[in-house]
């Protein structure tokens, strides 16, 4: 009862936002991309109902802002289309949020999306939103949140309170998608809960900047956003399902500022997931300022990945390094690049990735990715995308 009280309220409430954007939407300002993406893959797909080759896509994100007194608004639609995976070709609504902002506290209603975090090869403390695997691989798309988040700010710090009604599951790659498993991920969810994914789910997190530290620590208790994914024997053959249990999970971020090092940490203790387990991230950032006495500067990466649960199919970062660069150009048109590798310290398994963005005059923006996934045993999660090499571009006109 509790549970469908708390969703009927945001339903009103998301209602009463949508209707406020189309009676302001003239005297708001709008910003946002529309983008054009092409995909190639060198390698033959594992399964036959995969797609080969490249692959055409096209998204756009506009924004919507507007402020008055207190209150600001913004809504973000996002869109794709595909051309081979149906499954990527979909809608949804990142952000439309309502925040009122006075004095020491802060509310914000609707759908939103937050970060936590400070590691650079994963985000172990990022739980509020799901992930928006169709987009990328690497985790870094997020699909809007419904939540209640309400921030007090003090001197000794900011505590957010989070009521989240409502859960999303995660998107996966269809049938004819790379980057998917073999056999591909069914549709048809489990949950632990009877509510599925009405459930209403709660956070808290508590931040605070001690000179050169910033700390965090957080607790979330609901749907996990990390499925199990389950074997399931059918007429039709093994079906993988996706299993979403009811977890608490205590998390701490910590980052230090020290001239020119940047030390990072994440910590999190999760129980209600099969076992409880452990896991960190640790590892820093040395940027070289002014490189050959030019404008670039260069950062050197290197962060242990560890997860107490070892090596099995859960997890592909039990025990692994990762190592990288960024080079920051600092140039008219914020030419940027960052490479690294995650190496598996037990088996061996690599993911290789480069990123490069460069903007052409004042409105267009070519970014370049290069994904190179090589698996160490038969039984290790990169195992079913160790063909899925990739090089993509993608071309956004920015307004």
């Amino acid at each position: 009862m509790h549970a469908r009280k708390s969703q009927n309220i945001l339903s009103l409430i998301l209602l009463s936002i949508m209707s406020l954007v189309c009676s302001i939407t003239l005297a708001g300002e709008w910003s946002g991309y529309l983008a054009a993406e092409y995909s190639f893959f060198p390698q033959s797909a594992l399964n036959a109902e995969q797609f080969e080759g490249g692959s055409a896509s096209f998204s756009a994100e506009p924004e919507f802002y507007h402020s008055w007194e207190d209150d600001s608004l913004t809504f973000v639609p996002f869109i794709r289309w595909d051309e081979h995976d149906a499954k990527r070709s979909h809608v949804d609504i990142r952000e439309l949020i309502w925040m009122r902002a006075v004095d020491d506290w802060e509310l914000r209603v609707g759908v939103g999306k937050v970060f936590w975090g400070v590691a650079e090869s994963q985000h172990l403390v990022d739980i509020i939103n799901q992930t928006d695997l169709v987009e990328n691989i690497d985790g870094e798309d997020k699909l809007g949140q419904p939540m209640i988040n309400f921030t007090l700010l003090k001197d000794w710090g900011a505590i957010d309170f989070f009521v989240l009604p409502g859960f999303r599951e995660r998107t996966f790659p269809g049938k004819d998608g790379r980057f998917r498993s073999n056999p591909a991920i069914d549709d048809h969810a489990i949950y632990q809960s009877a509510a599925k994914n009405k459930h209403v789910d709660y956070a808290i997190r508590w931040s605070q900047t001690f000179d050169d530290w910033d700390v965090g620590v957080s607790h979330f208790y609901g749907t996990s956003r990390e499925p199990r994914i389950i074997p399931t024997p059918t007429a039709q053959g093994l079906t993988l399902l996706p299993f979403y249990d009811i977890i608490n999970q205590t998390g701490i971020d910590i980052q230090a500022t020290l001239d020119e090092w940047l030390w990072k940490f994440e910590l999190i203790h999760r129980s209600g997931q099969a076992d409880t387990y452990n896991a960190f991230t640790l590892g820093f950032e040395y940027t070289f300022v002014g490189v050959f006495d030019s404008a670039a500067d260069v950062g050197v990466i290197a962060e242990y990945l560890y997860d107490d649960r070892g090596s099995n199919a859960t997890t592909a970062f039990d025990n692994d390094l990762f190592l990288g660069g960024r080079l920051a150009m600092n140039d008219a048109a914020s030419s940027e690049v960052l490479l690294g590798v995650i190496n598996d310290v037990n088996n061996n398994a690599r993911f290789y990735n480069i990123e490069a963005s460069r903007r052409f005059g004042a409105s267009w923006v070519l970014r370049a990715e290069v994904r190179i996934i090589s698996a160490g045993s038969s039984v290790d999660p990169l195992t079913s995308l160790r063909h899925d090499d990739i090089v993509q571009f993608e071309l956004a006109r920015h307004f």
